[in-house]
């Protein structure tokens, strides 16, 4: 009789354990899951910042700043290249604005396109200082018009050599790298041909 009680207080003790135990993994886990929202949130807070960095994050300031320098200029171009092509006086002057308008356009879409596949935005509308010279030209007419154009179009080209020929040197972008370097010779033609028009309309 002894032996059976013994072994019923034995068997009690060991379930009061095991239920102590399994109560003990509960509150473990338990402590487990309220601390992991906590930690998970911390991880994919950190992935989503990492997922919405765009691709704008591996340009460096100078490709940046070279990519809107050079949109804000060949979009110039081609808004003065239009006025001239259809305010122009001289044929000279019209011609050139619309090689202006035809091969700015072209780089200026492959422009976008870099810029884009980059993350970055570009300007699509002048800015003030832009707008007030387009307003001065655009009020201008014959070979009032004419002059001031051929001098615009050898000072903008000579700021756009610069700007693309150092870039071209030591921009860090591989594919902005390439588009200065591709677009230069275009641009140095055309300060070429800007300095002959202005010679031939003084």
């Amino acid at each position: 009789m002894k032996k059976s009680l013994l072994a019923i207080v034995c068997a009690v003790a060991l379930t009061a354990c095991k239920k102590n135990e399994t109560t003990t993994n509960e509150m473990s886990t338990d402590s487990l899951e309220m601390n992991m929202p906590a930690d998970t949130a911390m991880i994919q807070d950190s992935m989503a910042v990492s997922g919405d960095t765009t691709q704008s994050g591996t340009l460096n300031d100078q490709d940046r700043t070279f990519a809107m320098e050079a949109a804000k200029s060949g979009m110039m171009e081609v808004m003065h290249g239009q006025l001239a092509a259809t305010n122009g006086n001289n044929a000279k002057v019209k011609s050139f604005g619309e090689m202006m308008v035809r091969d700015h356009t072209k780089a200026n879409d492959e422009l976008k396109s870099l810029a884009t596949a980059a993350g970055l935005t570009l300007p699509t509308t002048p800015d003030a200082s832009q707008q007030r010279m387009h307003d001065d030209m655009k009020a201008k007419t014959g070979a009032d018009f004419d002059r001031a154009f051929a001098e615009m179009m050898v000072s903008d080209h000579q700021k756009a050599v610069d700007l693309f020929k150092k870039h071209a040197s030591q921009g860090s972008d591989a594919a902005l790298k390439q588009f200065a370097e591709k677009t230069l010779p275009t641009l140095e033609q055309h300060l070429a041909q800007s300095k002959e028009l202005r010679d031939a309309v003084k």
